[in-house]
């Protein structure tokens, strides 16, 4: 029996609308984006055995919303959180690039770690955070269908992690706020992808 990991992005945030590198700095979802979360609630429409949410305040609010017309309860994995961005915090990539030149080439050329300026220190430290929190959950719910609420950054990081891909991958993803990625994991916990940044459920003014 296979089990159903979807991955969701939370809804946007005014660091979000601003193109702001939010990381691990807990911002809080913007009138539009509890909008979204609400669309992607009745996307969901309780057809769900278990959610979970990183800990930043905007994936456990988007958490919330999905859980509202639901008899689930919220669980919190704190693995899930965020890529920390260290220095680039607060900053637009543009921001980035002209304070950070060097670092920005390698973070988007080095296939085998992706070094960031301190925070988890690359996305292959990221990477290995959340393949081993996503698989847990797999495997504590076998068989099931699980939500997980997090960040474009930590999910793309993941997904780099449970299919062995290079580092430069992240790179070649975009993941849209409120954006659904499925993953399928076979009894032997094989992963395949199902579908990769659906916005479907969005209104185009969203």
């Amino acid at each position: 029996m296979s089990t159903t990991i979807t991955l969701v992005r939370h809804g946007e945030t005014g660091w979000n609308a601003l193109g702001k590198f939010q990381g691990c700095s807990d911002i809080e979802l913007s009138n539009d984006g509890v909008q979204q979360a609400q669309y992607l609630s009745e996307k969901f429409n309780n057809k769900f055995d278990f959610i979970y949410a990183s800990p930043l305040k905007r994936a456990r609010k988007t958490a919330e919303i999905i859980c509202a017309c639901s008899n689930k309860e919220l669980k919190i994995a704190e693995d899930m959180r965020e890529i920390n961005f260290g220095e680039w915090e607060g900053l637009t990539i543009k921001e980035i690039e002209a304070n950070f030149p060097e670092n920005v080439i390698q973070w988007r050329t080095d296939e085998i770690n992706g070094p960031l300026c301190g925070g988890d220190l690359s996305l292959r430290k990221a990477s290995q955070r959340a393949h081993k929190a996503i698989l847990e959950i797999a495997k504590r719910h076998q068989g099931q269908k699980i939500i997980i609420v997090a960040h474009s950054g930590i999910i793309k990081a993941g997904i780099l992690g449970i299919f062995d891909l290079k580092m430069t991958m992240y790179h070649k993803m975009m993941l849209g706020n409120t954006s659904v990625s499925k993953i399928i994991f076979d009894d032997n916990f094989n992963a395949k992808i199902v579908t990769l940044n659906d916005t479907s459920h969005l209104p185009s003014n969203l």
